[in-house]
């Protein structure tokens, strides 16, 4: 039975109910945008450090008094290059002598007493000040980087199947519950080992809260609106990221930052006792036969919706006798994979084409997004210029994707992504200036590419 032409309007179509349900589907974006860019704070590393001096790694004889802070600092921490001084490194002088002068004889031994920050920006404590993960182990840094990403791929994977399996709305509660366990155990944890592995898990919850709210916003939309309320779930994750740097401003410590962030996913446990702003997809339990929790979803659409719809009544008089007649009294649930798209080869090479498209495009869009601060040394200011560009990227696809098309918006956006990459690395030696716009430019049109293959998912819905 045709979904699309049948069931969906004899529901009342993309009525008042449903405009509801795709409101209340972008809060959880909101949410899981707030969570996911604070991993850009919780690793910030400081611009300045070095490490504490240590008086033991100096003479005996040595007088504090007679020296000022800087003075203290200048002959127990090297300089590099007369530019800064040294991270990871201090001075050690012989222990014995009679008379300390600076011309001693000293040799460079690594930090013995851990490091001083000095904040500039961000928050006052995170992931790298709290453990020291500098110098030697700076490496645990993108490791966490690493975990968390590879936390939210196999989150997609694992939690939308467990969507296909039982469905969109448990699916959603399910990681919705466990994110914000793990949410709230972060903010208690003790060593970088545990953060790192409940940020691991939490990227896989995220990603299951935020891919059961995009199924269901699609499947409770009409095609011809789709484009619209996916590109404002977009909008959605830009103001949590706007919305960030205030936070970290008023909270200045990450575990303080890290409860505030769960404080938006605790409050959509609320959508358990709310199914009406969530409700599970009459689309899903038609498409594994659930025939009789189709017809009580169903029912909630049509009344939310302001349409009668009864076996003989008008207007969806014939919709549920249709249903029984096309799936039958003994109907059996049947449950689908991601493995069955391999039967229908047509939308399994463009599944595997759109794939490698966004691979590409986030791949590159990173390489541009790392290179943005060797222009400036402020972090704010790049960070907001990063915001500012992902919010023109989507608006640039709201007015042209409708009115060109996605495949020609698309080989745009790729050719000037791949035109800016190659004049940066041929024109090396022009100006400063003309280096940013171009990365800036690519770095906008290669957010473009890594977008596009969600609208060509969800027009073929």
């Amino acid at each position: 039975m045709d979904y699309e032409t049948k069931v969906y309007p004899g529901s009342g179509g993309y009525g008042k109910f449903n405009r509801l349900v795709v409101l209340f589907s972008w809060f959880p974006t909101f949410a899981v945008m707030l969570n996911l860019f604070c991993d850009v704070f919780y690793t910030l590393i400081p611009e300045l450090y070095h490490c504490k001096p240590d008086p033991r790694l100096l003479p005996s004889c040595f007088q504090f008094s007679n020296y000022s802070k800087q003075g203290y600092l200048n002959i127990t921490i090297p300089w590099l290059n007369g530019s800064r001084r040294s991270h990871c490194q201090l001075f050690k002088y012989p222990r014995n002598v009679s008379v300390f002068n600076e011309n001693l004889p000293k040799q460079k031994v690594s930090c013995t007493r851990g490091w001083e920050y000095t904040h500039s920006a961000g928050l006052n404590r995170n992931y790298v000040t709290e453990w020291d993960l500098v110098c030697g182990d700076y490496w645990k840094v993108p490791l966490q980087h690493i975990c968390f990403m590879a936390g939210w791929i196999f989150g997609y994977v694992l939690l939308g199947t467990l969507c296909d399996w039982v469905g969109r709305r448990r699916g959603f509660l399910i990681s919705v519950s466990l994110s914000s366990v793990l949410g709230v155990a972060l903010c208690i944890a003790n060593n970088p080992v545990v953060f790192l592995l409940l940020r691991l898990a939490q990227g896989a919850m995220l990603a299951g809260v935020l891919l059961a709210s995009y199924i269901s916003r699609l499947e409770v939309c009409d095609p011809p609106n789709r484009l619209m309320v996916t590109m404002i779930g977009g909008f959605f994750g830009v103001g949590a990221e706007l919305l960030l740097p205030v936070l970290v401003v008023l909270c200045r410590d990450w575990k303080i930052l890290q409860a505030v962030a769960t404080l938006p996913l605790i409050l959509l446990l609320s959508y358990w006792c709310c199914e009406s702003v969530f409700p599970e997809s009459p689309r899903w339990l038609l498409s594994t036969s659930q025939l009789l929790q189709a017809k009580r979803s169903l029912r909630m659409f049509s009344s939310g919706n302001a349409l009668c719809l009864r076996d003989e009544n008008q207007p969806g008089e014939r919709l549920l006798a249709d249903m029984d007649s096309v799936y039958g009294d003994n109907c059996q649930p049947e449950f689908h994979t991601v493995l069955e798209l391999r039967q229908t080869r047509v939308v399994w090479r463009n599944c595997l084409i759109l794939s490698f498209t966004l691979f590409i495009g986030t791949g590159i869009q990173y390489c541009f997004k790392r290179n943005l601060p060797s222009f400036t040394t402020h972090f704010y200011y790049t960070y907001f210029l990063r915001v500012l560009t992902r919010a023109l990227s989507c608006l640039f696809l709201c007015f042209t994707v409708n009115r060109f098309g996605r495949r020609s918006i698309l080989l745009l956006s790729a050719i000037i992504t791949g035109l800016s990459s190659l004049l940066l690395l041929a024109l090396t030696l022009c100006p400063g200036n003309a280096q940013f716009a171009l990365r800036q430019r690519g770095h906008a049109h290669s957010h473009t590419v890594g977008n596009l293959p969600h609208v060509f998912i969800l027009q073929h819905c």
